[in-house]
């Protein structure tokens, strides 16, 4: 299938729900807010609040202080996290890093909210140094700061507790900042690591949004947007012809997604998620240290299943993998379905393209240091 050649694009293709076919029969809507029943007797919101439940037990916060949705994936998650930070500070500046998810600065241009991008490091992560400087030039504002937690092009993983440190060294007190934490891939992930770092709201964030379709793997894209409920407020209005208050992004909202969520995080558990989670960082080790020993520049953040390399220099090759790349780089995305077995297969083809492109060493492999660090570079000149 060509399917399964999309090494390039974090999506899991290892599910199966053939036994919840039977519901594709019924127009299942969840308009409106999942905890207040509303006139449209065709809807899954117990499920959604389940599947909601399951989160706010993995992120750490009791039922009766969070609010969320299914949403239809993580930019939605996105959208609504910064329209509740807006709405809380309207004349509050966003942070947010170079190199976070674009529906980030779409959300920002879409908002017309005030947007000051922040340098990163070679690995991807916020440069905390650079957003110091950025906050201490606008102390008179609150803050509004993007938490990428995993980002897309590298997958890097901003410090919480780092940027929390910067927030409070430049004197933003807690009532004078929000945090919306991107967690779309890894928000998933890093909770089943014993050595990774927390995404837990008894920290001072206020918001996080993960995919679903990505991970967990779905038919459809989907994902999980929480919140803590005392913000909800700024956004909820009451909508009387579906007797429910209009609190999402979204009006009519896809009622199979809680299904099929609260389906696969019932059916794999805890112990099933954490042994998918060590196994991709296992597989994303060995690609790394496979393309490293054929002579390709790499890199793998720690925690991280993204596995950065020179992007080919053959497009027929690029959209046969369905690589994702970002000027000199691009990058494989291990999910659940991944094998070593297809792992093996591309890189014999990409060696065999390299070997052909480079055999009379009139080309030379690119220079890719200022995109994965020095160390990761094994061109000519770094070798």
């Amino acid at each position: 299938m060509v399917a399964s050649r999309a090494v390039g694009y974090p999506v899991n293709l290892d599910f199966n729900y053939d036994a919840l076919g039977h519901l594709q029969q019924f127009s299942i809507n969840n308009a409106g807010d999942p905890f207040i029943a509303g006139n449209y007797g065709v809807h899954s919101r117990d499920f959604e609040v389940g599947v909601l439940d399951w989160f706010a037990r993995l992120w750490e916060i009791k039922k009766d202080e969070y609010w969320g949705y299914v949403t239809s994936g993580g930019t939605e998650g996105n959208l609504h996290g910064l329209l509740v930070g807006r709405e809380m500070f309207p004349d509050g500046i966003l942070y947010v890093s170079k190199e976070a998810h674009y529906s980030v600065f779409k959300a920002a241009r879409m908002y017309r909210m005030n947007c000051v991008k922040v340098e990163t490091l070679a690995s991807g992560v916020i440069d905390c140094r650079d957003l110091k400087d950025c906050l201490l030039k606008n102390k008179d504002k609150p803050a509004i700061i993007n938490i990428s937690i995993g980002t897309t092009v590298k997958g890097a993983i901003d410090d919480i507790d780092l940027v929390v440190q910067t927030l409070e060294e430049c004197g933003f007190p807690r009532n004078r900042f929000y945090i919306h934490c991107d967690a779309a891939l890894f928000g998933l992930m890093l909770p089943f690591l014993d050595r990774a770092p927390h995404i837990t709201f008894k920290k001072p964030i206020d918001s996080v949004c993960v995919s679903g379709h990505k991970f967990v793997g779905s038919p459809m894209p989907c994902g999980v947007q929480m919140v803590r409920i005392e913000h909800i407020n700024v956004l909820s209005r009451n909508v009387e012809y579906i007797a429910t208050m209009d609190t999402t992004i979204m009006g009519s909202r896809n009622g199979l997604a809680p299904v099929y969520l609260w389906y696969a995080l019932n059916r794999k558990g805890y112990n099933g998620l954490k042994k998918q989670v060590q196994n991709c960082l296992i597989i994303a080790s060995y690609l790394k240290d496979r393309l490293r020993g054929a002579g390709v520049s790499v890199m793998l953040n720690e925690l991280s299943s993204t596995v950065v390399f020179e992007r080919p220099q053959d497009e027929e090759f690029i959209r046969y993998w369905q690589l994702s790349c970002q000027e000199n780089i691009a990058h494989i995305v291990v999910m659940p379905n991944m094998t070593k077995k297809t792992l093996d297969t591309f890189l014999d083809e990409l060696v065999e393209k390299r070997s052909i492109r480079f055999k009379d060493g009139k080309n030379q492999p690119p220079c890719v240091a200022s995109d994965i660090g020095k160390e990761n570079c094994v061109c000519p000149l770094h070798i």
